[in-house]
């Protein structure tokens, strides 16, 4: 029926009004917090191109934790920082480092904290590409058996899940296969399945010191103009054993999440990147947004195309804003 019969605006009158229709709900439950953790103690370093974001020690780690925990933020994602870098990124399966020792230390003071861990070699090699260099290229196969090293070693050391972010072909069945035979078949693995070559990465790679020497990543991660490509992606890697399916970056992509949230039966993480986030933070310095209602409206938009995890840096903010 035509107006002035269909009027939408009768459900706007009042905050009770909206809030009873409204559609999407973002929960403090849906959040994953992440940190970049250091070897050391009591070191607490600002990430100058993501304001508010820090290298940790294990120590100061575990206490912000405790604040993630006491918000509700269901968990967090580790990113780790090798005190030097090497040819075959064996600093990133050592189970003295900065990772495995921060998720010991977190499941000892913090044992109902998801803990979460990115795996990928790119912080940990020379070159900063995320795989094993042959003749300039990444070679996908030699590759895969070190992301299972570092996907058993945060296992081992008690990490909920493990999340590949690397891109190389087959690797997720290689870390379910390499974490079934040592008994952590109860190791979840959430998978950066839709991981794209995007641009809004450069203020992490700032934070990881993770930038590649040479070249670039077109060769695996993928090219921003496909989404067809992601839900082969995405169907391949359930299809290998990944428990949850990752859509990454987020806004510039959420057509993406929602195609991929249609296709799988699995939860849909997106991860509101780096970029996205120090964006948000510059303006706001500026005075020409809101950051309060920009940071809500932007996850809740991210909710609302089908992400059933939110992975952001904005976590402990949007926590204290929804309380």
């Amino acid at each position: 029926m035509p107006f002035p019969i269909e009027r939408p605006r009768r459900l706007r009158t009042s905050n009770a009004l909206r809030r009873m229709v409204r559609e999407t709900e973002l929960s403090v439950k849906d959040l994953i917090m992440p940190f970049f953790v250091v070897q050391g103690t009591q070191i607490c370093d600002p990430i100058n191109s993501m304001p508010g974001n820090d290298h940790l020690s294990v120590d100061l780690l575990v206490e912000k934790c405790r604040e993630v925990a006491d918000l509700g933020i269901s968990g967090v994602l580790l990113f780790g920082i090798p005190d030097k870098k090497q040819d075959d990124g064996a600093a990133s399966w050592d189970e003295t480092g900065p990772v495995a020792t921060a998720i010991r230390a977190i499941k000892a003071e913090i044992p109902q904290l998801l803990v979460i861990t990115d795996v990928c070699l790119c912080a940990y090699m020379t070159h900063g590409h995320c795989g094993v260099i042959r003749q300039d290229q990444v070679d996908n196969d030699a590759t895969l058996g070190l992301l299972a090293k570092m996907a058993l070693c945060h296992a081992k050391a008690g990490a909920d899940l493990v999340a590949p972010s690397d891109m190389m072909d087959g690797r997720v069945g290689e870390i379910r296969q390499a974490l079934d035979l040592e008994g952590y078949e109860n190791t979840g693995i959430l998978s950066y399945a839709v991981k794209y070559a995007s641009a809004y990465y450069g203020p992490f790679r700032d934070a990881c010191d993770s930038a590649p020497s040479f070249g670039d990543r077109n060769t695996y991660q993928m090219d921003p103009a496909n989404v067809r490509e992601a839900l082969r992606e995405a169907r391949l890697d359930l299809e290998e054993g990944a428990d949850i399916i990752m859509v990454k970056p987020a806004l510039a992509y959420l057509d993406v999440i929602r195609a991929v949230s249609e296709c799988v039966d699995v939860p849909v993480a997106a991860y509101n990147v780096s970029g996205e986030f120090s964006m948000v933070k510059a303006a706001a310095a500026q005075g020409w947004i809101d950051e309060r209602k920009v940071v809500l409206e932007t996850l809740t938009s991210m909710k609302r195309a089908g992400a059933d995890i939110i992975i952001t840096y904005h976590a402990m903010d949007a926590a204290l804003w929804m309380k």
